[in-house]
């Protein structure tokens, strides 16, 4: 999933290494030079170095072909603004805003950011789960937050398609619990498939929410359509 983080401050260097390390490509727009030059150094991710409130710098990012933008500069204007400009101009599908204020989150809101976050700590953890809501939807947050029951739409002409589980290979901290199929439920075993169209049912650790999504096929169909 490519992702355009707006702000190479503290929140945005450890947000940007953290989506790095769940797969991610990140790529990282900060004003200040020296900034700049420390995060090109420490992080394998490309740095553009430029106001990421602009069209041009957002242009520079190859903005337009990415998933989500998160912005996250200390100036909740500026946060706004790149989110803005990302939606309305390079149709990106989610944008995140870091809010310093908490009395912006509604405003924020109204002007079109999807998901206004007044704390950092669980941005990437937020994107992972928001930024493809049409293959995986979080039904209740268990385990004070760590964990999710989820429910994977499998889309048509899915690449996978009659997939066993035990080909898979998924995540450890992750298990199936249930697959719908023509409104019929299906308690799966080792050799259960998964189809077009199917519902699957999974418990898992949010910090593999990603990798499991990779693991099932979502992410190679999202790429595909």
């Amino acid at each position: 999933m490519k992702v355009i983080v707006v702000g190479g401050g503290k929140v945005g260097y450890y947000l940007t290494k953290t989506l790095l390390e769940h797969g991610h490509k990140p790529h990282l727009i900060e004003k200040e030079r020296n900034t700049c030059a420390r995060a090109a150094n420490d992080l394998d991710v490309p740095v553009i170095c430029g106001d990421g409130s602009t069209i041009d710098v957002l242009e520079s990012a190859e903005t337009h072909d990415a998933d989500a933008l998160i912005a996250v500069t200390g100036r909740d204007q500026d946060n706004l603004v790149a989110c803005q400009l990302a939606k309305q101009l390079f149709h990106v599908r989610r944008t995140v805003a870091r809010i310093n204020n908490p009395k912006n989150a509604a405003v924020m809101k109204q002007l079109g950011v999807d998901i206004p976050v007044s704390s950092t700590d669980n941005i990437a953890r937020l994107l992972e789960r928001e930024v493809d809501s049409t293959s995986i939807k979080q039904l209740m947050s268990l385990n004070r937050g760590e964990t999710s029951l989820c429910e994977l739409l499998i889309p048509q002409q899915y690449k996978l398609d009659g997939v066993r589980l035990s080909e898979l290979q998924l995540p450890e901290e992750s298990i199936i619990v249930s697959i719908t199929r023509d409104g019929k439920l299906i308690i799966p075993r080792g050799n259960a498939q998964i189809l077009s169209g199917d519902k699957v049912l999974v418990i898992c650790d949010n910090k593999v929410a990603h990798e499991l999504s990779r693991k099932i096929g979502l992410e190679a169909n999202r790429a595909d359509n």
